[in-house]
């Protein structure tokens, strides 16, 4: 299998991603066994609760500072202590203080730290990580109405890994709508799954929220569970108006993603998103970076 490369914005060069966990996903998602393991035992949200239980046990936070220095973690942009946590899951959940992520002078920007996949017009696209995959968005919105409504428009995918800060952000000013829970399984969202098959996306337990925008139309977020994510915490007043860059929530333990929508001509994604998401190459940005005009 080959190594996943992406672009990283903030070092204007192409990097090789340290996975967590590789040998584990390649094995499950590659060998038979591994397959029937991910069928039978892996996908299933117990299983995630299991582990989630393992890394929230108080024995787990001797987990962390090997992590912290085999993945290059910066404490500097913790909002604690890094010898505070708790526990494995603590570390996790962690808070960034406010001016290790600036928000950029953009009327749009992305949700979180994550390697993305940006998508002029959803109906044009035929090769998501690789040739001849396409989204299913009723099946991803849960919604015949609301596929129909953001099939011509723009669509970004952000891929957050084990490594990452892990709270999500609101990309635009707006106000939020009530959270939809959409029930499903816990596939892991790698490019190692997904490049087997995209539908991963849609079959996985999803949180769908609207942000009507002044000048954006209505943007759509899925916050996207994964293996060992069996929590997506929303931490935001439905209702209220917020922010851009105000926290929405975050992602317990494990690899997950948020898909973004856009009403057709709502937006202009970023140039550098486009160019390397045509060539099936993800760009790593952090929350707050330039996502669009």
């Amino acid at each position: 299998m080959e190594p996943i490369r992406y672009f990283n914005r903030h070092r204007g060069r192409l990097e090789t991603e340290a996975v967590y966990g590789e040998r584990w996903l390649r094995w499950t998602y590659h060998h038979p066994l591994g397959r029937a393991a991910l069928h039978t035992l892996v996908k299933r949200p117990f299983f995630s609760r299991l582990y989630g239980r393992r890394m929230s046990a108080p024995s787990s936070r001797k987990l962390v500072a090997p992590f912290i220095r085999d993945f290059e973690v910066d404490p500097a942009e913790f909002a604690d202590d890094a010898g505070s946590f708790r526990s494995f899951n603590d570390f996790f959940i962690r808070k960034l203080k406010p001016e290790a992520r600036p928000l950029a002078d953009a009327p749009v920007v992305f949700p979180c730290d994550g390697r993305h996949l940006g998508f002029a017009d959803l109906s044009a696209v035929d090769a998501v990580f690789v040739k001849g995959q396409r989204f299913d968005l009723e099946a991803l919105l849960a919604s015949g109405e609301l596929a129909a409504r953001y099939r011509e428009g723009a669509l970004v995918l952000s891929r957050l890994c084990p490594t990452d800060y892990h709270r999500f952000h609101f990309p635009a000013d707006g106000t939020p709508s009530a959270p939809r829970h959409v029930n499903g399984l816990l596939y892991s969202v790698s490019p190692h799954a997904l490049r087997t098959s995209l539908s991963y996306l849609w079959e996985n337990k999803r949180v769908l929220t609207e942000l009507r925008t002044a000048d954006l139309g209505t943007i759509v977020m899925l916050d996207i569970g994964a293996t060992n994510v069996g929590t997506i915490r929303q931490t935001f007043t439905p209702g209220r108006p917020v922010a851009k860059g105000a926290e929405k929530g975050y992602f317990a333990f494990g690899g997950s993603c948020i898909a973004t929508l856009f009403e057709p001509g709502a937006v202009t994604l970023a140039a550098d998103l486009l160019e390397y998401s045509a060539q099936q190459i993800e760009l790593f940005a952090q929350m707050g970076s330039a996502m669009g005009s």
